[in-house]
């Protein structure tokens, strides 16, 4: 999930900040709607095991250049994912409702202010690796990803790294934005699996170059699965953790979206693994 940076626009555009906000707003509300209108009935939607993240990193991606920093910011991001938000860390909490809690936290790197996010939420009867599925492969993200326009795979990596380029629909008064990053899932111990997503270069996908303004984005969707001591894990008595972590420059509209995107997109997990073997 990505939302577009008002730099340059908000403070500099022709509506007030307030109204600013409002047209981003409705803009996801008609995004989400068309949407709706779109997504197949999971029963018209399979699930394949063999695509399931892999429970060991591919051999392949360990001899591709982008090895050294995939490897370097998955394991920091599965690391702060679920780290506590009291004590000296300094996360606020600023929305909550139910099981779903918002952090935020300043930061300034290299002379911007930037505003991290971690949301806290738990969903039963779907498992860790089940939710980093449906985040990770491709084949989905059109149904989930509201603001998404058009996505292509610049490189298949592996089973579990992928490079995207996509564009996200212009929200009026924003300017339309595009991403290019290198997408991996891992597991990781205690039944835990992990999508994190990097901003990276290359030359034939230019930033800036058109009518996008690119987006950098690190975001990481780590899940953890746990059931009750002495039984079989079943639908009827795991929960799973999820901790959604994303990292930009400081946007007042993500105070909005990000709680109704996780939602959706737990709810949306659910849905599609409704009467399908549960894969831990």
């Amino acid at each position: 999930m990505c939302v577009p940076s008002t730099v340059g626009e908000g403070p500099h555009s022709t509506l007030p900040d307030d109204e600013f906000y409002d047209a981003v707003e409705t803009g996801f509300d008609k995004m989400e709607e068309e949407r709706c209108a779109r997504v197949a009935p999971p029963a018209e939607v399979t699930r394949d095991e063999v695509e399931l993240p892999p429970p060991a990193i591919d051999n392949r991606l360990t001899v591709h250049p982008l090895w050294p920093e995939i490897d370097r910011i998955s394991t920091e991001q599965i690391q702060a994912a679920f780290e506590g938000v009291g004590g000296q860390i300094g996360w606020q909490l600023f929305a909550e409702e139910g099981d779903l809690r918002m952090y935020r936290r300043e930061m300034e790197v290299d002379g911007m202010v930037m505003d991290p996010l971690k949301a806290m939420h738990k969903v039963h009867g779907v498992s860790a690796r089940e939710m980093c599925h449906y985040f990770f492969n491709p084949r989905y993200r059109y149904e989930w990803e509201t603001t998404l326009e058009t996505m292509n795979i610049v490189e298949a990596i592996s089973s579990d790294a992928i490079v995207f380029h996509q564009t996200f629909k212009r929200i009026w008064p924003a300017s339309q934005r595009d991403a290019l990053f290198w997408s991996h899932v891992r597991a990781a111990p205690g039944h835990t699996y992990a999508v994190t997503n990097h901003s990276t270069a290359r030359a034939d996908y230019p930033a800036n170059s058109g009518a996008c303004i690119r987006l950098l984005v690190t975001v990481c969707l780590a899940c953890r699965t746990s059931w009750p001591a002495g039984a079989p894990p079943s639908r009827d008595n795991i929960t799973t953790s999820i901790a959604y972590c994303s990292t930009g420059v400081l946007r007042a509209v993500y105070k909005r979206e990000y709680p109704k995107f996780l939602k959706r997109f737990t709810n949306y997990v659910v849905e599609q693994c409704q009467g399908k073997p549960l894969v831990i």
